[in-house]
């Protein structure tokens, strides 16, 4: 698939109700989003979690269980069952839809049995200084998948697979980090705490032959099950680099096919992100962290936010051809870990720049487009729902988002763009937003003499250009125009 002017949906978000139904949603959707002018699915983890059917899927119990056998406690995942999720890959493929499966290799979690070894504990804070002398510690590190039994692979993994854990089955609630004796963190990964290999539960060992091949093993396993054309790949800043480039190759060998990737590099710096992408060659892109946290600020400053600055140290100015930007993700939203909130009023505005921009490839957040209500810690939260916008802009980067790029962006609060279109989508578009009191603004569409009308029905008024192409385009406050040919 070309990823020009294609757009990709997160279909979940943290709190999607464990009831099993994801799955079979997502194949009564799939035509629709189809529709609508998406053209990728990035689904979340399908295999079992050690909380079973109401994990969210980054507890990795075992990756060959996508909703089959009778572990933790369920058969199906939160989403479904093995037989749903492949129905519905099918479904969206059909559809024209990609899917992107998600990827887990940092951690394991939920062993069966314990395991004694010899550790070392280390400072949260500096993974690098021992806090004590090594010590005999009881780990949960034996899986044996007694479900699955010896089905699709024969592997248990114990303990010497993996570098560290962050639990003494002796010592309940201790969260203390612990390297095991004679073993090293990875190098190659994110250097803050001093070394940020370790992440949580049980840290897989990437300098273990056996776990290297096992996943290979596993990512030609599941791609010959489940037919997916790509992977989003999580918590890569934890994963020594070259691991990645060692499994893409080796998966996309087996497959013959040109695998889609994106990565999580979870860090609001985008020369850590330019380092990654460069220890691996361009063989995956990576997230629009930096990208997400001016949104977030924009939001929160509102009219005080200088709007010339909104792409200033992001991914998506410096490197766009590798920058898959976003608004919101699961782990952004409220009451999850990373929570760093859009605010609802600027996410029309944000949603507009990733989707009607030329540069990045855009991924729209489930929860702004169908909108969410949870309860979390004993707070409710509502998430507006954005979808008929959203509909909206994806009618205008399928038909008018092509050609020359003419950027505005030289007042502090409003900022526009203007497409002109190519032989294939002759029409001319222009956008302008405000976050601040309305405002208005000259741009050059190329069409003289055109009429305009605004897409998202925000401003109701004909804008006509002049004899050079040029049009005084407005917009309200806090608000954000489509101006497209009438």
């Amino acid at each position: 698939m070309s990823y020009v002017n294609g757009t990709m949906m997160q279909f979940f978000h943290w709190y999607i109700p464990p009831d099993g139904s994801l799955w079979n949603e997502l194949k009564h959707n799939a035509a629709d989003l189809a529709k609508a002018g998406f053209t990728a699915l990035w689904l979340p983890p399908s295999y079992k979690g050690s909380g079973g059917g109401y994990d969210v899927g980054y507890s990795v119990y075992d990756m060959f269980d996508l909703g089959e056998f009778d572990q933790k406690g369920s058969v199906g995942t939160k989403y479904g069952t093995r037989d749903e999720y492949l129905a519905a890959i099918k479904a969206a493929q059909a559809a024209g839809i990609e899917i992107y499966a998600d990827g887990v290799f940092n951690h394991k979690n939920g062993g069966d049995e314990i395991e004694e070894v010899t550790a070392i504990p280390v400072a949260f804070d500096n993974r690098n200084c021992e806090v004590s002398g090594s010590q005999q510690i009881k780990v949960w590190t034996h899986f044996k998948f007694s479900g699955r039994s010896d089905k699709y692979s024969s592997l248990k993994w114990h303990w010497w697979h993996f570098d560290s854990v962050n639990h003494n089955a002796d010592r309940p609630g201790d969260s203390t980090i612990y390297r095991f004796k004679d073993k090293q963190f990875e190098t190659g990964v994110d250097p803050r705490l001093g070394n940020y290999d370790f992440l949580m539960a049980c840290d897989l060992d990437m300098g273990v032959d056996e776990v290297r091949g096992e996943l290979k093993y596993w990512g030609e396993w599941f791609l010959d099950t489940t037919g997916v054309d790509g992977f989003r790949l999580d918590a890569v800043k934890h994963v020594r680099a070259w691991f990645f480039n060692e499994w893409l190759d080796h998966v996309r060998q087996h497959t013959g096919r040109n695998l889609f990737a994106v990565g999580e590099y979870w860090a609001d710096d985008a020369e850590a992100l330019h380092w990654f992408l460069k220890e691996t060659g361009g063989r995956m892109s990576l997230f629009d962290v930096p990208l997400h946290y001016n949104f977030s600020q924009a939001s929160k400053c509102g009219g005080s936010y200088d709007m010339r600055q909104i792409l200033d140290g992001t991914l998506v100015q410096q490197q766009p051809a590798l920058a898959v930007t976003f608004v919101e993700n699961h782990d952004s939203q409220p009451l999850q870990a990373l929570e760093s909130v859009v605010e609802s009023w600027f996410k029309p505005l944000a949603y507009a720049i990733i989707l009607l921009r030329c540069e990045g490839y855009p991924c729209v957040f489930y929860a702004d487009y169908y909108g969410a209500h949870y309860t979390d810690r004993g707070y409710e939260i509502w998430l507006d729902k954005h979808g008929w916008l959203i509909d909206k802009f994806l009618y205008a980067r399928k038909h008018f988002a092509y050609g020359d790029q003419y950027t505005y962006f030289d007042h502090p609060d409003v900022i526009g763009w203007t497409r002109l279109g190519d032989e294939e989508h002759p029409k001319a578009m222009a956008v302008l937003m405000s976050d601040a009191a309305g405002g208005s603004k000259w741009m050059e569409v190329g069409k003289p003499n055109t009429t305009f009308y605004d897409l998202t029905e925000h401003v109701d008024k004909l804008i006509q250009t002049n004899e050079h192409g040029w049009a005084e385009f407005c917009c309200n406050g806090g608000s954000v125009s489509v101006w497209v040919e009438k």
